[in-house]
């Protein structure tokens, strides 16, 4: 039998998410930020990794060090990175930059999946909808950005998006299409929610009769565009496949699921624009299930039930004109 240390797994566990060895060598002269020589006497084992570059990179590439050990915890480790949308901070804008670039990688998988259960429209489609996506950070302001105005009534037209946040969102949204097959299942009553948020604000002067308008209209451009996407079952932009789905029952938890050819990640969103994370396989196991079941209480309304396609945007344009 194999006498392996615990650096020797550790070292394996590197070697998994960057084969090549050129690659994993790159990736970590950046992150320690040291040099090619150093990296490959850690490699070699001539020097062993200090603890504060074994934390760095088990936090960075999202690495199980009780795994490693052999610990068997009983406890599912999840991580939250909260930022602010309005005014992000350098560490901030590095997260999103470091998200939105592992999503270009998806156009040279061969496969990867990208499922949601959702009672609210899911980022993924209102990023590309800048007055819808706008209206969210607004309001996420409202309900949880406490150091974002003193009165933390801030009004729509006051919320700005930074340039290089907006820049980022727009990219993730197209980088999205690039997914080999996404499930959408949302709350049949996903519209009428929004619907009643915008009448809220309205109706306490947040946002004007014209900004009303404006949102209006472009709930209009969202569902004309998801009309498109099922009718033909797939993203218009890239031919990848999509389906949707409307629950029967109402959606309490949001929750997703996301592979992309090499690491699987499951999402639980909270507290509007946040998620909490996790990589632990037995979970993933358990969300992937979840989302299966949830396909059972719900209609499938891209491409195959055309009855229950209209039916279902045919309300969803009534409630966006009673706006």
């Amino acid at each position: 039998m194999e006498n392996k240390t615990w650096e020797d797994y550790f070292i394996a566990a590197l070697s998994e998410i960057h084969p090549k060895s050129t690659k994993l060598v790159q990736e970590l002269m950046d992150l320690l930020n040291i040099g090619r020589e150093a990296v490959y006497r850690r490699l070699r084992k001539d020097v062993t990794f200090p603890m504060y570059e074994i934390l760095k990179i088990a936090s960075s590439w999202h690495i199980s060090l009780d795994a490693i050990a052999g610990i068997n915890s009983g406890k599912i480790p999840f991580f939250m990175h909260p930022m602010s949308y309005v005014t992000p901070s350098k560490e901030d804008m590095d997260f999103v930059r470091k998200r939105v670039k592992a999503l270009e990688q998806l156009k040279h998988v061969p496969y990867s999946e990208y499922m949601v259960v959702s009672n609210n429209a899911s980022r993924s489609i209102t990023a590309g909808f800048d007055v819808i996506y706008k209206f969210n950070i607004f309001k996420w302001t409202y309900e949880y950005c406490s150091h974002c105005n003193e009165d933390s009534n801030m009004p729509y037209s006051q919320v700005i998006i930074p340039e290089e946040l907006r820049k980022e969102i727009s990219v993730y949204y197209q980088r999205m299409k690039y997914v080999t097959e996404t499930s959408y299942v949302w709350d049949n009553m996903m519209i009428e929610h929004l619907i009643n948020e915008v009448r809220f604000f309205h109706s306490i002067l947040l946002v004007t009769d014209n900004e009303k308008k404006l949102i209006k209209k472009e709930l209009h451009d969202l569902l004309d565009y998801l009309i498109e996407v099922v009718n033909t079952g797939c993203f218009p932009e890239t031919k990848n496949k999509v389906r949707i789905y409307a629950s029967i029952l109402n959606i309490n938890t949001n929750y997703s699921y996301f592979y992309n050819g090499k690491t699987e990640e499951c999402r639980i969103h909270a507290f509007n624009m946040y998620d909490n994370i996790t990589y632990n396989k037995e979970m993933i196991e358990n969300f992937k299930e979840w989302i299966q079941k949830k396909k059972r209480t719900s209609v499938l309304i891209s491409e195959v039930d055309e009855r229950s396609r209209i039916e279902f945007f045919t309300k969803q344009r009534k409630l966006i004109e009673s706006l």
